[in-house]
């Protein structure tokens, strides 16, 4: 088992060498952080989706990335939409909000929230992710910001990679200066790199490498989403760990005790 710690800062001067900026966003304007904490506090949100809040950091992640009230933004892969419930009240009085997925069956969690409350989410538009020619896509050059929460590693795991379309899809799709923004669960650069395939962690170093290929520049990271308690080396991958619980009652005092995964947060820019 690895030193959490000492891993920890190592990655971390890899980072301070390759150039990047590390730590907290810098201070946003009283307007973007209200309207941040006022869309975490949203009343539509489930408890269930607020209790991953001490996991998750929504408010310094959002923060991090520079979303903004009038801000295109596309969610890719939103999933059950537990960003997306954030995302919704966050956009809709000036932005425009975007969910990217599978078409036409991968807005399982956007059409709950549609269907719960059309006022609060029936401004979200669906597009399709990775987009064939004949799908509605995100236009390009239209986003201001790009996220995706624990998605890449989907993109690289099993037999065939299928990142380098994504990547140059969600390139196409942002503006010129348009921010990129990914959260992914974590491999120490030191583990094989044949544990990307199956695990559900990936190193920093393939995510920057898929995305500086598709043209981005990388802006910086975050410890934000770090988790030291985390080795990365759990039976059933990264869904040993809550809120998956794959093992379901095996050790689960003692995963509930870990928490959820060590997680990169990471910073790219359209050029």
């Amino acid at each position: 088992m690895r030193q959490p710690y000492a891993l920890l800062s190592a990655g971390l001067a890899a980072l301070v060498i390759a150039g990047a900026t590390i730590g907290n966003a810098p201070a946003p304007a009283p307007q973007q952080d209200k309207a941040i904490e006022g869309a975490v506090a949203s009343v539509g949100r489930t408890e269930a989706n607020r209790a991953r809040d001490p996991y998750r950091h929504p408010v310094e992640t959002l923060r991090f990335f520079g979303v903004k009230p009038g801000d295109t933004v596309v969610e890719i892969w939103p999933g059950g939409g537990w960003y997306t419930e954030i995302l919704a009240p966050l956009t809709r009085e000036m932005g425009t909000l975007y969910a990217a997925a599978p078409w036409p069956g991968g807005f399982r969690g956007v059409d709950a929230l549609q269907a719960r409350d059309a006022g609060a989410y029936g401004h979200i538009k669906k597009a399709a992710f990775p987009a064939a020619d004949d799908q509605p896509r995100v236009p390009d050059g239209s986003a201001d910001i790009v996220l995706t929460f624990r998605n890449v590693h989907n993109w690289k795991m099993g037999e065939q990679d299928k990142s380098a379309e994504a990547f140059a899809q969600m390139f196409a799709m942002l503006k010129r200066g348009g921010i990129l923004g990914i959260e992914d669960h974590r491999l120490p650069e030191s583990a094989s790199s044949d544990r990307e395939r199956s695990s559900g962690y990936l190193k920093v170093s393939t995510v920057r490498a898929a995305a500086e290929a598709a043209g981005f520049k990388f802006v910086g990271a975050s410890e934000i989403n770090a988790n030291p308690k985390d080795s990365a080396d759990w039976p059933d991958g990264v869904w040993t760990l809550p809120p998956t619980y794959r093992l379901k009652d095996v050790d689960r005092a003692k995963y509930a005790a870990i928490g959820e995964s060590d997680r990169m947060t990471l910073k790219f820019v359209k050029p």
